[in-house]
């Protein structure tokens, strides 16, 4: 241990030594032009070696830094997947439950959990001004306020034209996600996108795409929000986007 100790410390001073290029001090002494030579000459030799064992030294640092990085993505991807999976778990879970309110109250928590995720700085269920919203998260500088249903049957316009005044309530570049796990009516469809356009719709079969990694959250809803812009349609669900 000491022997390493030490050999580390005359490497460093012998490091010290190369980086050395000023030699005015001993222009003051008897023979100065031929001991700043011979000095001159004494680093430069002391380079020949130390240099490359630098450039190995360094090589060997850049490797480990990278090693470093590696484990920690490959450390966050199984961190990513493992999570995805417990969530998909809780899904199936929620799937079979008789208790329709307290379905929908978890399925909030899933997905807030998903949002985090995703790291999409998400607010849980809130109220403002005697509004309930489910929860909120932000993608890509966008707000998006978020409802999710879990009911028997799809969602029809009365619901979905509370939730677009809520969007429309808030500053104007805010978008709203609604999650019905069994879809939209028709006519809900057809109202919604009529004018107004302030949210994307997502079904269950949309969940179930990014929960079995078949698609990421993130690149969903772009996807939907990238339709929606280009087509006006604002429900469509992932088995049609193409992708």
């Amino acid at each position: 241990m000491a022997q390493k100790q030490y050999t580390e410390i005359l490497l460093k001073l012998a490091q010290d030594i190369c980086q050395f290029n000023n030699f005015e001090h001993l222009a003051h002494i008897d023979n100065s032009a031929e001991k700043i030579r011979l000095a001159k000459n004494s680093v430069n030799h002391l380079k020949q070696f130390i240099v490359p064992y630098q450039d190995a030294q360094q090589a060997e640092e850049l490797r480990k830094e990278w090693k470093k990085v590696a484990e920690e993505k490959r450390q966050i991807f199984k961190n990513y997947q493992e999570e995805l999976l417990s969530l998909k778990q809780e899904f199936y879970s929620l799937a079979t439950s008789q208790d329709n309110q307290q379905r929908g109250f978890k399925l909030e928590n899933l997905m807030n959990r998903l949002f985090v995720l995703n790291d999409l700085d998400p607010k849980a269920s809130f109220k403002v001004v005697g509004q309930q919203i489910d929860g909120a998260f932000t993608l890509d500088g966008t707000e998006f306020l978020f409802e999710a249903k879990w009911v028997k049957s799809p969602i029809n316009n009365s619901d979905l034209a509370i939730f677009k005044e809520k969007v429309k309530s808030k500053l104007e570049n805010t978008l709203g996600l609604f999650l019905s796990i069994d879809g939209f009516s028709e006519d809900g469809i057809n109202a919604s996108q009529s004018s107004d356009k302030v949210m994307i719709l997502m079904d269950g079969s949309d969940l179930m795409a990014v929960l079995e990694e078949r698609i990421s959250f993130i690149d969903l809803i772009n996807r939907k929000k990238q339709i929606a812009s280009r087509e006006g349609r604002i429900y469509v669900p992932y088995s049609k986007m193409g992708v």
